[in-house]
């Protein structure tokens, strides 16, 4: 790891890139009616992933970068789900037949603050709409403060089968600067119940770059993280953007690790899920050796969307619920991000659409690229520029932000194949911003590069 580079990039603020082109660019000109055609035209062999936002929790994680809000009143939640509920089946009304479905994935908030009745419930209509595959991949987020053994129950009866609970840090000090204190103790015994219920995936989420965090803070969560052996690992640096996200004032800025110290974090965690036998994929993600994400990296299969690293190999993902997003082949469209907005579009029989993206030739194009990039931290530019019959020489050409990039070592070219060097592969979202033609320096809308 070179901390040349770290002081060089690291401040930058670049996408994560889940989408390309990124959520700042979508505008209110793609609407309702356009989604509903759009939905209209999918090929008859498409098959779909749905992702559904449960944007409520018992209290705000003061670090939290998603669109989310604190509620104490279960009618509430009990209101949202059923507005769910009618959002699906007008989805699937207007796509005119019930396509395949191969990945479901709950987010949020907490997706699991539903009562165990009401997540069945949903989970039922999910299946009457669409025909979910008996091999479908059905994950849940979890805050493993609130989870309770009939939830547990619930997701089992509903067939999920993969969990993915946020852990962040063990560390006390750190716990409660960030207003989230959850002990190992909780984190285990929820662990064990998943395993018993027979939800076998599990993965945890932590966070680098949090108030008070240090290097030997970092490595002892992954220590006692190991002890409970997840297959994947995400690892993600803490966004502070106070400006967008108001309740992230609560944090002091002044006990935030610098860009050279969040760096050594992140290798420091890497090093050491890596000495544990996980597999290092793209950007963020660790898993077992013989995790079907593992697998997906060695054959240069692995995908990128709004739920980062992921084996789904679909062109369609549905998004339910308030800011959900969605991706079809002719773009990308979010719902309204209020609640109240959402549920009276949806009651009022429109589709919630707030707003989206039509893809150009051009966006597609470099959309692949900067995935390839993204996963596999290499790109063949000319066998992907033929694909889209442009020459990989004028898609260099167009890319100056490679400049530098290629004269500190960070990139290799060797022909039209470009490939991040092992010691830069941090830098990864800095090649990817090369290809980006909507990326405007001066805005500060995303995380920092490290």
């Amino acid at each position: 790891m070179r901390f040349d580079l770290a002081a060089s990039y690291g401040e930058e603020r670049l996408p994560r890139y889940t989408s390309y082109p990124t959520a700042p660019h979508f505008s209110p000109a793609i609407g309702a009616d356009t989604y509903a055609r759009w939905l209209s035209e999918l090929p008859s062999g498409a098959s779909a992933s749905l992702y559904l936002h449960v944007p409520f929790c018992r209290e705000m994680c003061w670090y939290c970068g998603c669109h989310t809000q604190i509620v104490r009143r279960d009618e509430l939640i009990a209101a949202y789900q059923r507005t769910l509920r009618s959002e699906i089946a007008q989805v699937a009304e207007t796509i005119g037949r019930r396509i395949k479905v191969e990945h479901i994935h709950f987010g949020g908030g907490t997706p699991t603050i539903m009562a165990p009745e009401a997540f069945a419930e949903l989970m039922a209509a999910m299946r009457q709409a669409f025909f979910v595959l008996p091999s479908a991949e059905i994950a849940v987020e979890i805050d493993p403060r609130t989870l309770t053994a009939d939830m547990v129950e619930a997701m089992r009866l509903s067939g999920v089968n993969r969990a993915s609970l946020g852990v962040q840090s063990f560390d006390p000090v750190v716990q409660r600067a960030i207003n989230r204190v959850q002990s190992f103790e909780q984190t285990a015994s929820v662990v064990e119940m998943l395993r018993r219920a027979g939800i076998a995936g599990v993965n945890f989420d932590l966070i680098y770059g949090l108030p008070h965090q240090t290097v030997a803070s970092c490595l002892d969560t992954v220590r006692r993280s190991l002890a409970l052996a997840p297959d994947r690992f995400s690892v993600f640096g803490y966004a502070h953007v106070p400006a967008f996200k108001k309740h992230q004032r609560m944090i002091n800025e002044a006990v935030l690790p610098d860009g050279l110290a969040r760096h050594d974090q992140a290798c420091a965690i890497a090093n050491a899920l890596k000495e544990a036998g996980y597999v290092q994929i793209g950007l963020d993600h660790f898993a077992r050796p013989d995790d079907a994400m593992a697998v997906a990296f060695e054959d240069r299969t692995l995908r990128r969307n709004f739920q980062g690293y992921t084996t789904d190999k679909g062109e369609v993902l549905l998004g339910f619920g308030a800011s959900a997003i969605g991706h079809l082949p002719q773009g990308y469209v979010q719902n309204e991000v209020q609640i109240g907005a959402y549920a009276q579009s949806i009651t009022s029989g429109r589709l919630a659409t707030a707003k989206g993206y039509g893809l150009t030739d051009d966006d597609r194009l470099r959309a692949d690229i900067i995935e390839r990039i993204m996963c596999e931290f290499s790109a063949d530019l000319g066998d992907i520029c033929a694909r889209h019959g442009v020459e990989a020489g004028a898609m260099l050409k167009s890319a100056s932000r490679l400049e530098p990039l290629i004269s500190d070592g960070v990139v290799r070219l060797d022909g039209d194949r470009l490939a991040v060097a092992n010691d830069s592969r941090f830098l990864v979202r800095s090649v990817a911003a090369a290809f980006d033609a909507h990326l405007d320096p001066g805005k500060q809308l995303h995380s920092r590069a490290v």
